[in-house]
């Protein structure tokens, strides 16, 4: 089934990982005039950093209300906004010098697809900057219950893993064929809310993947079995007593074509 990520109000989790997309903007250093392409680009938090700063920006992302949102907070600066997907991005070869991709690209269902097209987009002398999660911790632990709560509801095994773009090995044997090197460097990211049900209730009301997993489960009875559960991880990892906070780690990977002949 594929993810309408219109569902809901990602603007409440774009608030969020805004400090994230401004530290790839960082290690992505756009140029005045330079071409950036930012996939996924939801309600370009990434893309308008960027543009911010100069770079001639074009977001693309599968969701038409998002991009509708991006579009409301470009005025007065050099950034479009397209719909279309990671593995099919409407955009002519070459024509990027840097893409950028903020917890966006590792939402492709099909990971080979999706670099391909990047590196097609990407200039010969192009890079790119993606951020990713390292599955572990509590907010981790909650997307696998929730996953694994949703399978069980479809009638079948959670399914294989998603693609380690955190991983080096991984993510280089990925980008390596088509000439990019690849440096990886180690983040957080903290989440806060004034309590450990407030940020359940602002995750299960707003985030397209648990309203999506809430269709399902609502009818079956199976929603506040969920909610307990994620209550029971995110209770016991509360870095703050006086109201909620917890950490995740995740990866920014920046790989560039290699100057080698």
């Amino acid at each position: 089934m594929k993810m309408d990520w219109s569902l809901g109000h990602y603007e409440h989790t774009a608030a969020q990982l805004h400090p994230a997309a401004e530290v790839a903007v960082e290690y992505a250093a756009p140029e005045p005039g330079e071409r950036l392409v930012d996939v996924g680009c939801g309600t370009g938090n990434a893309a308008l950093i960027a543009a911010g700063r100069g770079a001639r920006v074009s977001g693309v992302d599968p969701a038409p209300r998002l991009l509708e949102v991006a579009r409301r907070q470009a005025a007065g600066v050099d950034a479009t906004f397209v719909e279309g997907e990671a593995s099919a991005l409407p955009l002519d070869d070459s024509s990027a010098d840097v893409l950028l991709s903020v917890f966006g690209v590792i939402f492709a269902p099909d990971a080979a697809a999706a670099a391909a097209e990047m590196a097609r987009v990407a200039s010969p002398s192009g890079r790119m900057v993606l951020t990713a999660w390292i599955p572990q911790g509590a907010i981790s632990e909650v997307a696998r219950a929730s996953r694994e709560a949703v399978a069980l509801a479809l009638g079948g095994p959670a399914g294989p893993p998603p693609f380690a773009w955190h991983e080096a090995d991984a993510l280089g044997g990925l980008l390596a064929p088509y000439g990019f090197e690849l440096e990886l460097s180690e983040h957080e990211l903290a989440f806060s809310a004034a309590s450990v049900d407030d940020y359940i209730a602002g995750e299960f009301d707003n985030h397209p993947l648990w309203l999506a997993g809430r269709a399902l489960l609502d009818p079956r009875g199976e929603t506040e079995a969920l909610r307990e559960r994620a209550r029971e991880i995110l209770t016991a990892a509360n870095e703050d007593p006086g109201g909620f906070r917890v950490t995740s780690r995740y990866v920014v990977a920046l790989a560039q074509r290699s100057s080698r002949p």
